[in-house]
């Protein structure tokens, strides 16, 4: 393992690459990772530990067969692992590519966390069509419910024929419209993710986002960023959509800046999805990361949306074509019931147990309408965070909620695709605008119990989500970070505690005072911080240097002349160092805010 500072990198010694799935089982306190050919079991109390391994590779006959095949162009004939789904209290249902010939089988991971039992069950393989991508470079989606397999993939060896399938449990197997591109156009999936309706099982809707090639509808972009529904118990119809989804919909997500012209900066393209749950199951918060699809400029945002909003566009017109130019338009007719999209035996359909009794005029109209005329917009309809003109973009998204003294807070922690990871808080002000602090930014490669874990292809690495110890020695420094996770305990920067005693409640995450926090700080003074006198010879010069603790400190130099009672500012350009010409007896006032 490689460590720096709190951030401990491992790539184990193994044979492998592509360290992409994670999977957190919280019952055995462990994490599994999926890589090319090896499935690890890791102790999430102690990363350290020597994993438990699973060597999964495909036959040689079959990586020939691969080969043969010209699919081996950057070693794309291995078992890569792209499932991984617990199965009851005892076995993971896992998936691999299979070199071109997707599988699955089943693990077992033990009852008990301390009796270190890891390994495939002989004779269980299955075909993984339907679960797993043939192509690894192909992104797909999966959630295992009720014994049911829910996957957005791509099902065929060329990778042109995607899919929302469900596969095993009782039920028959159904999936998307085959090469309807009203359905799905060259989609790439990103999320998957069960959010209840009401109290009613049977409203259930299992959401899907994904972004795909733009079906044209207005001066749209190449690519839209789409989400998607489907009931859990669709069972397809009668005549028509035999064994296919009749509750499909999906609508288009938008984020976007406007512009001071009306037009609209759009960030196009869907990168990941991040569901922050509530304390109402039915209505969590959904953040997701956009980056831009063109070429004119490089820039990435996060957008923040409700189910209320994202309810009402499901809830309201259908696009439809029509018209001489067969354009897109707001469907005006007559809408069939039961509405499409609603699911059977649910709050507003209890007399129908299946699709399957829908009356064929439903069927037909989703067939013919799985799309929404309006978009969702994301809550204020601007980004939460935006970076333009920057050499990176966003990645991935992880949200931590955390409670501070002052109140409660998300802190984002944002992956870049130059490996780095930005921790993020957006301060609510007056007038619905925000302040964004960059709390720190840390080279590395989600969350459980104060720890982030961060996969890529060369490995794993697992960070602190707080380092208040970087913040110095000070109660102005600690304050100044406004970082929620610390606090100034009375004689260090810690990790802040509610249950502990007022003392440790030295923290003002919202306007990093430290007038108001810190006894004894003022404009002038702070007896954390104390004032550094130096003399000088006239005609020399020194070298004066501040380390700022915080990114939202501010460092100043004065200059205090001997028989005068001002002092004056020496401006130093930006930068954190400042080379000074001496007076004859003259005195440099050192004085800075939260550094050393």
């Amino acid at each position: 393992p490689l460590s720096t500072g709190t951030a401990h990198h491992f790539s184990f010694l193994l044979n492998t690459s592509d360290y992409r799935i994670l999977r957190m089982d919280e019952d055995h306190d462990r994490m599994y990772v999926g890589s090319k050919d090896y499935i690890l079991s890791l102790d999430l109390h102690d990363i350290n530990r020597e994993p438990l391994i699973i060597h999964w590779p495909v036959s040689p006959q079959r990586k020939t067969e691969c080969v043969l095949s010209g699919k081996d162009t950057n070693g794309e004939c291995g078992n890569f692992i792209r499932l991984i789904e617990p199965w009851n209290r005892t076995h993971l249902y896992v998936c691999g590519t299979g070199a071109y010939n997707p599988v699955c089988t089943y693990v077992n991971r033990g009852r008990k966390p301390m009796e270190y039992v890891f390994h495939l069950e002989p004779g269980k393989e299955d075909s993984g069509k339907g679960k797993c991508p043939y192509d690894p470079k192909l992104n797909s989606v999966s959630a295992l419910i009720n014994g049911e397999l829910y996957a957005g993939v791509y099902i065929d060896f060329m990778g042109t024929d995607s899919a929302i399938f469900r596969t095993l449990g009782k039920n028959a197997v159904m999936r998307t419209d085959q090469y309807n591109s009203r359905w799905l156009n060259d989609p790439s999936f990103v999320h998957v993710h069960l959010i209840p309706d009401s109290n009613e099982k049977n409203d259930d809707k299992l959401y899907f986002f994904f972004r795909e090639k733009s079906s044209g509808m207005g001066q749209s972009p190449k690519s839209q960023s789409r989400i998607g529904r489907i009931c859990l118990n669709d069972d397809g119809g009668h005549c028509c959509l035999v064994n296919k989804w009749s509750t499909f919909l999906k609508a288009r997500l938008i984020c976007s800046v406007p512009g001071a012209d009306g037009i609209e900066t759009h960030f196009d393209e869907l990168r990941d999805v991040y569901i922050q749950p509530t304390q109402d199951t039915k209505n969590p918060v959904i953040y997701g990361v956009f980056s831009v699809s063109g070429s004119v400029f490089k820039g990435s945002a996060v957008c923040v949306y409700s189910m209320a909003d994202i309810r009402m566009v499901f809830n309201g017109p259908f696009a439809h074509k029509e018209g001489p130019n067969y354009q897109w338009v707001a469907y005006t007719g007559k809408i069939p019931y039961p509405r499409p999209g609603t699911c059977p035996g649910g709050t507003f359909t209890p007399n129908m147990k299946s699709t399957k009794d829908y009356p064929d005029e439903v069927i037909n109209f989703m067939r013919n309408h799985p799309t929404m005329y309006n978009a969702v917009y994301p809550v204020h309809r601007r980004p939460l965070v935006v970076r333009t003109n920057v050499d990176y973009e966003f990645t991935t998204i992880t949200v931590d909620q955390v409670t501070a003294a002052d109140g409660n807070y998300e802190v984002l922690f944002l992956g870049t695709d130059r490996g780095s990871v930005q921790k993020v808080i957006v301060l609510p002000r007056d007038d619905l605008q925000t302040e964004e602090l960059v709390l720190e930014e840390v080279e590395v490669f989600q969350v459980r119990s104060q720890q982030l874990y961060v996969a890529s292809p060369v490995g794993v690495t697992h960070l602190a989500l707080h380092r208040c110890d970087v913040y110095g020695e000070a109660c102005a420094d600690c304050c100044l970070a406004r970082d929620p996770y610390c606090a100034w305990d009375g004689n260090s920067c810690s990790r802040y505690s509610a249950s502990q005693k007022r003392r440790s409640r030295r923290q003002d995450v919202k306007y990093g005072n430290p007038i108001r926090q810190c006894r004894g700080y003022n404009s002038n003074t702070n007896k954390n911080t104390p004032e550094t006198v130096q003399y000088g010879v006239e005609g020399s010069s020194t070298f004066l240097e501040c380390q700022a603790r915080s990114p939202h400190a501010a460092i100043k130099w004065h200059l205090h002349r001997d028989n005068s009672d001002r002092r004056r500012e020496v401006r130093t350009h930006n930068y954190i160092y400042c080379i000074c010409k001496w007076y004859r007896f003259g005195i440099i006032l050192f004085r800075h805010t939260g550094c050393q």
